[in-house]
């Protein structure tokens, strides 16, 4: 949050997410992998396109290059985003 004349400005959860467009995220989806690519573009259920993507099982031993993915917004429990 930051301050502007005064007031204190709130971000929305979708102001942050968009900051982090051309960023690396990572995603949780609902069977726990974590899913880490360049958030490209997003929509209002969620829906995330992402660039150079590569998932992760939940243990950690495996690990799988995607390329270019679009994680539908309903199977996301955790988004991480790019700093």
């Amino acid at each position: 949050m930051g301050i502007k004349g005064g007031m204190e400005m709130q971000q929305r959860p979708l102001d942050v997410l968009g900051s982090s467009e051309n960023k690396r995220i990572i995603i949780q989806v609902k069977n726990r992998d974590k899913i880490t690519g360049t958030l490209k573009a997003f929509d209002s259920h969620l829906n995330i396109w992402l660039d150079d993507a590569d998932v992760s099982s939940a243990d950690g031993e495996n690990s799988v290059k995607l390329g270019t993915v679009l994680v539908r917004g309903d199977n996301i429990v955790l988004i991480s985003p790019g700093k």
